[in-house]
């Protein structure tokens, strides 16, 4: 599972934060077998997804490459990229030389045409971003009409359990910016989050030009049940993340 939160604190200086260069071997490590990724966020991705068998898709901050290989090995003619060079040369060692990758920020214009995809999937982070607006213009505007964007993000309520354990709880209905200190393979980066309450998110996609047609609460898959004996039942009985498909109208 993710690290526990140790600081959540505004960074003074936002361009520190979420330096996934400094742990792209240990976050790569960590995302292969863990709770969190391998059987909780990454199975409800590729079963709301399904058939995915040639259509062309967009991994939007890709990571080091687990969605785009599964999505890749069912049949998907995948494109990915990431913000981090150091996890995309993580990403290229799993995917091969020939994998389609670029170094590209989610904030920034897309080096993508217009209807490039059929089906563009933003996993986990959307939540980095302030600012959701001109990211989703820009992920319709390389989807076709009638393409899907699959989305998933830190669920708000859990978000505000976690703040109310650590201390004052924040107001719900405000966007708001969070840390974590993240500790992996012996080194340490601070990452910024931005919680917003749920018709936050579908007010931003609406106002993109998409079409809600899934919300979805999944639990873990049942094989982790004997795998994380002490940490299962509360991701089955409580969610972390908050699912979406929408449809580009």
């Amino acid at each position: 599972m993710t690290p526990a939160p140790e600081n959540r604190a505004v960074p003074a200086d936002p361009t520190q934060a979420n330096d996934y260069d400094s742990l792209a071997g240990a976050y790569t490590a960590e995302n292969e077998t863990s709770l969190m990724n391998a059987y909780y966020e990454r199975p409800a991705t590729l079963a709301l997804a399904g058939d995915v068998t040639g259509r062309r898709i967009l991994d939007a901050g890709c990571g080091s490459g687990p969605l785009f290989a599964a999505l890749r090995d069912r049949g998907a003619i995948v494109t990915g990229f990431d913000k981090s060079a150091g996890i995309l040369e993580q990403a290229r060692r799993r995917l091969g030389a020939d994998a389609d990758l670029r170094v590209a920020d989610l904030a920034d214009p897309l080096p993508f045409p217009d209807d490039s995809f059929d089906d563009v999937i933003a996993s986990l982070v959307l939540h980095y971003l302030q600012d959701w607006g001109p990211t989703l213009t820009e992920l319709r505007r390389v989807l076709r009409t009638g393409g899907r964007l699959i989305v998933s993000v830190d669920h708000p309520f859990m978000i505000n359990l976690i703040h109310r354990q650590a201390g004052p709880r924040p107001d719900y209905f405000e966007t708001h910016n969070w840390t974590e200190e993240w500790t992996m393979g012996g080194q340490t980066a601070q990452m910024s989050f931005w919680n917003r309450p749920l018709h936050a998110m579908t007010d931003a996609f609406t106002a993109a030009g998409f079409r809600i047609s899934v919300i979805n609460e999944p639990h873990p898959v049942p094989a982790a049940r004997e795998l994380f004996p002490d940490d299962f039942h509360i991701l089955d009985t409580f969610p972390s993340f908050l699912f979406f498909v929408l449809q580009a109208d």
